[in-house]
């Protein structure tokens, strides 16, 4: 019996007990008889009292029993739950996670918009025609990418650039294979360094000319993977000529396209290192294939250009190098385009570029071993008026392709570039490029090119 119980009890007896020690001693026995019975009556009541604070303490025990268990409940299927709840968090760009890291999620975008002055000598004029000064926005892309279960990731990317939507990137991977990882939907074909290399880490305001060969984003099956301690990088898939809307394009054959790159020379994380790679790709063309390219500019018209040849099979090979020194790079590549006309002699055609580039400031070019391309710049100072200056890059390039072979006159370009790159933070910059372009046998043209460029 507790405290309580015993204090009760206690004074019930005092009370009983003064009622008879209050009352006359000399008391008839009819009375004393009533007391016992009083007495009796009032052990009664106490038991019946003790009974039912027994039976209440039980029930708030078994209450409090019950609650406690909840609360155990609750707090177990929280802690179950707590690893996938989304963690929102910057790095480069907005991401979220879970704590087991099961699901992520990156969202971004990028906005690219251009000012261009030109001026071309009167055979320009009269060869290809006038060309005009213009802005306009080059990309203005959104895109979701991540992983699934640690074992699965996904992107979707589209561009509203003028006016429409276009997709550009839509596929899902899976990425433990035992053969390495599966990507399929529409992607870009694994062939040419600059064309892998993302539009929001190329050097230059454009791709150099010989990317007027370059396959780029199609529909397909894709393996990849990494080799050699991350020395390596080789992908192999099969694809098929798709529109911006990711349907087929022609009634054309399979496409079978192939990248390997190696690095036989990468010291402190990629302040120095040496890239080589290799490329091939068969091309199954519905009836005709057609190779033209503009002056490295955006809104110009195309100053070579095959029309179309009747074909239906080309061979495309590129041999890419670079190489990093801290804020010094170097870069080149070369393609080749063998293409089997019907009825005819074969022609081929090729191009190549070699740039260079030097950051004022001391960064460098990081280079990405999973995908042998390069990657974000990052200023050692972000700019801030009256802090930072942000990182500011000097670069020159030297481009040529020719589009004759046999009757097939599509012309030769050469391009002579010189520029700089201001890089105010990690996701925006500012580009100037100057071109110097030569048409073979028909004119010259100056051409200054600005973007605004900001990412996520």
């Amino acid at each position: 019996m507790d405290t309580k119980r015993t204090s009760m009890y206690g004074a019930l007896m005092g009370m009983l007990l003064l009622t008879v020690v209050g009352r006359p001693v000399a008391c008839g026995a009819d009375e004393l008889g009533d007391l016992k019975q009083q007495l009796e009556d009032q052990k009664m009541r106490s038991a019946e009292l003790e009974d039912r604070i027994n039976q209440l303490e039980a029930r708030q025990k078994l209450k409090e029993r019950s609650m406690s268990e909840e609360i155990a409940a609750l707090k177990d299927s929280q802690i179950e739950k707590a690893p996938t709840d989304l963690q929102a968090y910057w790095r480069d760009g907005l991401r979220f996670k879970t704590a087991d890291d099961l699901f992520q999620l990156r969202i971004g975008g990028r906005m690219m918009f251009d000012w261009l002055w030109i001026g071309e000598d009167d055979d320009i004029k009269s060869g290809i025609g006038e060309q005009e000064d213009g802005v306009g926005f080059r990309r203005v892309r959104f895109y979701m990418a991540g992983s699934i279960y640690e074992n699965v990731d996904y992107m979707l990317q589209l561009d509203f650039a003028g006016g429409g939507t276009a997709l550009r990137d839509a596929y899902i991977g899976l990425t433990d294979l035992p053969l390495g990882k599966l990507r399929m939907g529409q992607f870009k074909e694994p062939f040419s360094l600059e064309e892998l290399t993302s539009s929001n880490y190329m050097t230059f305001v454009e791709r150099a000319l010989p990317n007027a060969f370059a396959p780029s984003r199609n529909v397909g099956f894709m393996l990849h993977d990494v080799a050699l301690d991350s020395r390596m990088t080789w992908a192999a898939g099969l694809f098929r000529d798709t529109d911006d809307t990711g349907f087929d394009m022609d009634d054309g054959g399979y496409n079978l396209t192939g990248r390997v790159t190696g690095l036989p020379w990468y010291k402190d994380k990629g302040q120095s290192l040496l890239h080589l790679g290799a490329a091939y790709s068969y091309r199954n063309p519905d009836e005709t294939l057609r190779y033209r390219a503009r002056p490295e500019t955006p809104m110009t018209d195309r100053f070579v250009d095959t029309g179309a040849i009747a074909s239906d099979r080309a061979n495309l090979l590129g041999l890419e190098a670079a190489w990093v020194a801290g804020p010094v790079s170097l870069q080149t590549e070369y393609v080749r385009a063998d293409t089997d006309r019907t009825g005819v002699s074969d022609v081929d055609f090729s191009a190549y570029y070699a740039q260079a580039s030097y950051f004022l400031t001391g960064e460098r070019r990081p280079y990405s071993t999973s995908s042998g391309t390069f990657g974000l710049v990052k200023p050692k100072r972000n700019f801030r008026f009256g802090g930072g200056p942000g990182a500011w890059e000097l670069k020159a390039r030297y481009s040529n392709i020719d589009l004759n072979d046999k009757d097939i006159r599509g012309g030769e370009l050469d391009n002579l570039s010189a520029g700089m790159n201001w890089y105010l933070n990690p996701n925006m910059r500012i580009m100037w490029d100057y071109i110097r372009t030569d048409v073979d046998d028909v004119g010259q043209a100056d051409i200054l090119l600005m973007r605004l460029h900001a990412f996520f």
